[in-house]
């Protein structure tokens, strides 16, 4: 078996990518599910545009941790990570769609999308790094 990719020059491991992308997955579903609970009506928004700035963060602070890693198989993590990216296109363009159909409108549909798009970015991302740490680095 190919020895997995490591991680940040000197410490010999690889940073946190998997459980953080977890971690992203855990606050969209809570502020998905927060959101979603209150339709049609309103939901109020502070906590869930804090739930959402909190993932936009991770999944940004995953993407600079995941940029660093030398050596890495990036040929095959943009090979997952895009057929994944485009399925997850595909499924975000469904929900969104059902979304307007159902009248969601203003600041709630923006705040439903806005998750989508981390949701969509975040999976082909974990998925994409799952594979590549374990394939021979890019020569």
């Amino acid at each position: 078996m190919a020895e997995p990719a490591r991680g940040v020059p000197g410490d010999g491991r690889l940073p946190p990518i998997q459980p953080i992308a977890i971690a992203v997955i855990v606050l969209i579903a809570i502020g998905g599910i927060d959101v979603s609970s209150y339709l049609p009506r309103q939901a109020p928004r502070a906590p869930v545009i804090a739930v959402l700035a909190a993932a936009a963060l991770l999944l940004a602070a995953n993407a600079l941790l995941l940029a660093r890693i030398k050596p890495f198989n990036w040929r095959r993590f943009r090979q997952v990570g895009g057929w994944y990216l485009l399925v997850y296109a595909l499924i975000l363009g469904t929900l969104e769609y059902v979304f307007v159909y159902d009248k969601v409108r203003g600041a709630q549909l923006a705040i439903l999308t806005a998750m989508l798009v981390i949701f969509a970015l975040n999976l082909p991302l974990l998925l994409g790094f799952s594979v590549a740490r374990f394939q021979p680095p890019d020569a």
